[in-house]
């Protein structure tokens, strides 16, 4: 599980086995979990985080868009 980004209480990161899938990111907050595409940003699954919590992480994936779109690149190889 490459951790892409710490940032306050989130830790973004992706399962070494899901190379298959769209660019995404999973986020954790200590039991909740949230997992995003990237491109176009946009919630995939949620569990455990309210909605105004999941706008304020949308808006930290869409900042750091590129940087793990970067390190998915770099971890995966394609």
């Amino acid at each position: 599980m490459p951790t892409v980004l710490r940032q306050g209480p989130y830790r973004l990161f992706f399962y070494s086995n899901e190379a298959g899938e769209p660019v995404h990111v999973h986020v954790e907050r200590d039991r909740d979990v949230a997992k995003f595409w990237l491109d176009p940003v946009r919630l995939q699954r949620s569990g455990g985080f309210r909605a105004a919590e999941i706008s304020r992480i949308a808006g930290l994936v869409e900042e750091h868009s590129e940087e793990i779109i970067e390190a998915w690149h770099g971890h995966f190889g394609d």
